[in-house]
């Protein structure tokens, strides 16, 4: 079975679990009723949409008043008692 080969929903019935592995690593399952696609099978998050930790490493800096408390006024507004 391939991307462009529609699968019926009885073929998907029994490899359901094949059929998911696929849509997982990034291939769109066509499913048919009989010879006619009804419906695509795609992962929820397709691989290389994953976030890699330190991927913006040195284009942002957080300057080192970030922990300094903060003025009563915009306090106020945070909490909402504007």
């Amino acid at each position: 079975m391939t991307a462009l080969t529609p699968v019926t929903i009885h073929a998907a019935k029994t490899t359901l679990s094949q059929l998911v592995a696929r849509a997982e690593a990034a291939e769109e399952i066509i499913l048919a009723r009989g010879k006619h696609p009804a419906c695509k099978l795609v992962p929820l998050n397709p691989p290389g949409a994953r976030r890699q930790f330190g991927a913006l490493a040195g284009q942002i800096t957080v300057p080192d008043s970030i922990m300094d408390p903060l003025p009563p006024d915009e306090l106020a507004a945070w909490e909402q008692r504007v």
